[in-house]
């Protein structure tokens, strides 16, 4: 099998869309610019096919890699049949090739391996052939030193029989599927440790049971994090009698003298060796599948939030609020740049709300403030509440943002390297006034797991959840496209062809030499060639450039068709831009090249109408109700104004103004049956929620959407 196939038996395209795209990656080529600078050459595959295309390419590899790698050793052994190599070169199954390695592989020494060294191997033989003989008569002639009597001879041989059951492909496959059809998973507490603190929040798996296809994804991981910590033991089972039939009917073929110990082997080589195996493989395809679910959930979220709406650039105060620290304030620029900084003390104990009223007031005119950003933490009501009360000399918006993973930016090597003057307080609340005028900017600077929008992101495979996490990034950064010349290091990493290194080389050519002015002088960054600036140049914006396509998403090898699209509409290129009545005009077919094709050009004219626009929404102001201050204020049957800050395969969670956020179950999303959370409610979502049930003691808040 080829790749092509390999990749096609999952991906619904043409084989020549696979093999083109494998190609454009094998080049070199990023996905984002594969997927929207080469439309015709894949067959118009978005990113997320592109994506698979890719992570199947790679399997691929590894299996052939790993065959390549059986194949030597079994031949090394000088045990490599024509059939077997037949039989490994065919599969693209990597459980199946490891079953086909499993007797040939180097173990520790077995029951069986013992069995042989005692000479036993051909009373095994004569049982596994299920011969009709007195194999009890014939096994007195086995007896030596190391074999005492008759039943140490049987047990041997069938010790090595049960070794063969274990090592038979075709039983393992049928064992497999009955697992994966049947397999229960149970789980016990362990006593001792059922008394510890953290015991009670896993006390509903202290005695639980359930068929594994039923167990949503994050139950199972509630589960292994149950046994990880040691509150339960868990097991995945089947039932014992179906198991043995499985193996019976692939073994047992005649009813004879040997039938008695075969029938011993099968029982034996099932408890001890298969269901072990079987189990454990089950229950880590199982876990497997959860992390993948898990994976994804984490990654939508993080999408939805890099690519919540900015305010823009705007002169923003932040704010960091506490009660006896105080609240840290910061003053900063359209840039983001930092302008002042101070503390304020308007609440308790301190309670100097004059102060307070006096120094906010004089920042925000001295510094020509347009919007407020709090941090929506620790006494961010009472921080609201105080900002509401102050009669400003203009009218200016508030903003409650989430400071999820704000003290993990400012004690970062990267936060240091943009502050060396300044303490971890005043360079989380200049975070918070970042992330009001520009989310995906200031977002990239944090590990997305220190964001809190993740399902039982520690506990899944940490490998995978960072390659799609960092996907999701570079898929939200460069849908967005960044301005070249306002970017930091961090955010220019994430450029399609750029990476850390370059995007170092961008700043520091920046700051000796002044803004870019247009794209063809990122030719002239040390170290940035022809391959990083064909896939990294339509990512890049420049404001106010020489050539006004440089402020838009149209590819530099684009222009000559764009001015000729201009010229034969006897326009300049800048008289075209935005111009929705002349670039109606234009026929994308007369314009066809052997390089650009139909689907480009299309998207050519549709970026020629609103060049460099914003996939994003504008930032809008939201109000908690004055009314709930803490989770004591809390009634059922309240009907709240909230946020969606998270959302989970069981529901969503909503922000409804206080610490504790209250949870939206799945059923009570809206009326009727509700197959996937994101169809119905979207990360920062404005929503009505009324309030169904109040625990104060477990601080545990259950909402309806239902009204």
């Amino acid at each position: 099998m080829t790749n092509i196939q390999f990749i096609a038996r999952t991906v619904q395209t043409a084989a020549i869309n696979i093999q083109k795209t494998v190609e454009l990656l094998q080049e070199d080529c990023t996905i984002p610019f594969i997927s929207r600078y080469r439309k015709d050459t894949t067959g118009n595959l978005d990113e997320v096919q592109i994506e698979q295309i890719a992570k199947l390419q790679k399997e691929y590899e590894t299996i052939v890699k790993r065959k390549e790698a059986v194949l030597k050793s079994i031949e090394e052994q000088k045990a490599l049949t024509p059939e077997l190599k037949q039989k490994i070169e065919q599969s693209f199954d990597l459980q199946e090739i490891e079953d086909f390695y499993l007797p040939f592989k180097k173990k520790k020494k077995t029951k069986a391996d013992v069995a042989r060294e005692f000479g036993l191997e051909p009373l095994a033989k004569i049982i596994i052939s299920e011969n009709d003989v007195d194999v009890d008569f014939i096994s007195t002639q086995y007896i030596n030193e190391n074999v005492i009597n008759e039943e140490a001879a049987m047990q041997g041989a069938r010790d090595i029989v049960a070794e063969w059951i274990n090592e038979n492909i075709y039983v393992r496959k049928q064992l497999r599927r009955l697992f994966q059809r049947k397999a229960t998973i149970a789980t016990k507490v362990v006593k001792k440790k059922s008394e510890e603190e953290g015991a009670q929040k896993f006390s509903q798996y202290f005695d639980w049971e359930e068929p594994l296809t039923k167990a949503p994804s994050h139950r199972l991981l509630a589960m292994l994090r149950a046994e990880n910590e040691g509150f339960v033991k868990m097991k995945v089972d089947v039932d014992i009698d179906e198991a043995y039939d499985v193996i019976d009917e692939i073994i047992i073929k005649k009813q004879n003298s040997t039938t008695a110990h075969l029938q011993l082997a099968i029982e034996d080589s099932y408890k001890r060796l298969l269901n072990p195996a079987i189990g454990n493989e089950t229950l880590q395809e199982a876990k497997a599948k959860a992390d993948a679910n898990s994976i994804q959930v984490f990654a939508n979220n993080l999408g939805q939030l890099l690519l919540a709406p900015p305010l823009g650039e705007k002169r923003i105060l932040a704010i960091d609020p506490g009660f006896r620290s105080g609240c840290k304030v910061v003053c900063l620029d359209e840039k983001g740049d930092l302008l002042y900084n101070e503390t304020i003390y308007p609440h308790a104990p301190q309670n100097e709300e004059a102060m307070a009223i006096k120094k906010i007031r004089s920042m925000v005119n001295a510094y020509q403030i347009d919007a407020i950003s709090i941090g929506n933490g620790t006494a961010s009501r009472e921080t609201e509440f105080f900002i509401k009360k102050i009669a400003f000399d203009k009218p200016l918006q508030v903003f409650i943002v989430s400071e999820a993973g704000a003290s993990v930016y400012s004690a970062s090597k990267i936060a240091r390297e943009e502050f060396p003057n300044y303490d971890v307080t005043v360079r989380g609340s200049v975070s918070i006034g970042r992330r009001l005028s520009d989310p995906l900017a200031e977002l990239v600077k944090i590990d997305p797991k220190a964001i809190g929008v993740g399902q039982y992101q520690h506990d899944v495979d940490q490998t995978k959840l960072k390659e799609e996490l960092d996907a999701t990034v570079i898929r939200c950064v460069n849908s967005v496209g960044i301005n070249i010349n306002t970017a930091s290091k961090h955010l220019l990493s994430y450029v399609s062809g750029i990476g850390e290194k370059l995007a170092e080389n961008i700043v520091l050519y920046r700051s000796e030499n002044g803004p870019f002015e247009d794209r063809k002088q990122l030719k002239k960054v040390p170290r940035l060639g022809d391959k990083a600036y064909q896939q990294g140049a339509a990512f890049i914006r420049i404001s106010n450039a020489k050539n006004p396509l440089d402020n838009s998403a149209v590819h530099p090898e684009a222009y000559p068709v764009v001015e000729k699209m201009a010229k034969d509409l006897k326009l300049s290129v800048n008289d075209l831009i935005a111009n929705k009545e002349k670039t109606a005009l234009i026929k994308a077919e007369n314009y066809i090249t052997p390089e650009i094709g139909l689907l480009t050009l299309k998207d050519i004219i549709k970026e020629l109408e609103k060049p460099g626009l914003d996939p994003r929404k504008s930032a809008k102001v939201f109000e908690f109700d004055a009314n709930v201050k803490s989770i004591k204020d809390l009634r059922t049957g309240m009907i709240l104004p909230g946020i969606v800050n998270n959302i989970t395969n069981f529901g969503c969670f909503v922000d409804i103004g206080i610490k504790e956020s209250g949870l939206v179950h799945i059923s009570q999303l809206k009326a009727g049956f509700v197959s996937d959370v994101n169809e119905v409610v979207k990360l920062h979502q404005h929503v009505d929620v009324k309030v169904t049930e109040v625990d104060e003691d477990r601080k545990r808040i259950q909402l309806t959407m239902i009204l």
